[in-house]
């Protein structure tokens, strides 16, 4: 169902007293989702872990990370920085973990690849988890272990888990196509093009009730939108132009950070016509640049989307579900 908010005086006055949560309750649908109904058998559930772009820690956003839950089943796509914090603060238990998706090798998106994965071990997490991702992802999941060889034969021993090593099944992904297909989901993955990390990919989960599609770090992709047609959800990342020069000006070289932000990110005008040229129902921003400084408020991003795309359009939160 397609909403849209009223451009008056009103609205803004309401965007700027009420604030987000009581918001939600006058305006719902708009900014944030609503309370999210009890799911039935084979209902999707999608969890924004984390909605703040970039490397660096932020304090009101956590690093790119999203779990879509089928059935009790977990598929977590990227794994930014507290991922696995931000899962239990979710309510997400490890053990539910599956699959992992990697959109592409940079630090926001893959620092807790591995963190997560032991850390769930070292929790309740004994059963395998296949993760997908662009080299050199088999060769990453090597690394790791090596890395934390002395924690992993230590806890096998002294606190009797299963091999740590065989728990995890990693897949590179070179192309587009269909990357996985279980009970619960199909998962197809389409190029996208963020400079200069090559390959990187967004993914379209198609499951029983709905379509969700995760953009990763694009410019303006037609590959993106053949891969969104028609979906229900697109969860994608967005950039605000006139807060950029604020952001890097506090970076030691912020010509060439600007000039690597102009050509490898999406801006609010941009995701707008994305969406609509997708033709999707639900547009979630996310992956916010700037996401921590200079800070932009809900009704900035909003309303900067709004001229372009007329479906649903929801600002993303960490933890919000939809």
């Amino acid at each position: 169902m397609r909403q849209s908010i009223p451009h008056d005086r009103t609205r803004r006055a309401l965007l700027r007293v009420a604030g987000c949560g009581a918001l939600a309750a006058v305006l719902p649908g708009a900014l944030r989702a609503t309370e999210p109904e009890r799911k039935s058998v084979g209902t999707s559930r999608l969890i924004l872990l984390g909605t703040a772009g970039g490397p660096t820690p932020k304090p009101n956003r956590s690093a790119p990370a999203q779990a879509i839950i089928v059935n009790g089943t977990a598929y977590l796509i990227d794994c930014g920085n507290g991922v696995g914090r931000q899962m239990v603060k979710a309510n997400i238990t490890f053990s539910s973990l599956r699959t992992i998706f990697i959109t592409h090798q940079h630090s926001d998106h893959n620092a807790d690849y591995g963190n997560v994965l032991l850390l769930g071990w070292e929790t309740n997490l004994h059963t395998r988890v296949d993760t997908y991702g662009p080299p050199p992802l088999m060769r990453m999941t090597q690394l790791f272990l090596e890395l934390n060889d002395v924690d992993i034969r230590t806890r096998t021993v002294d606190e009797g888990r299963p091999p740590f090593a065989d728990l995890i099944h990693p897949h590179e992904i070179m192309g587009p196509g269909v990357v996985m297909h279980d009970d619960n989901v199909t998962v197809t993955a389409a190029l996208v093009q963020h400079p200069p990390i090559v390959p990187a990919f967004a993914y379209r989960f198609d499951c029983p009730d709905r379509s969700i599609v995760i953009s990763g770090d694009t410019r303006p992709s037609e590959n993106l939108i053949a891969l969104a047609k028609g979906a229900d959800v697109l969860v994608h990342e967005v950039m605000y132009v006139p807060a950029i020069d604020k952001l890097i000006a506090t970076e030691p070289d912020a010509t060439r950070l600007k000039q690597h932000m102009l050509a490898a990110h999406t801006t609010t005008e941009e995701v707008g016509r994305v969406a609509a040229a997708a033709g999707v129902k639900t547009l979630v921003l996310s992956h916010f640049v700037p996401g921590g400084y200079p800070f932009v408020a809900d009704e900035v991003w909003f309303d900067a989307v709004r001229p372009h795309f007329d479906g649903q359009l929801i600002v993303g939160h960490d933890l919000q579900e939809l």
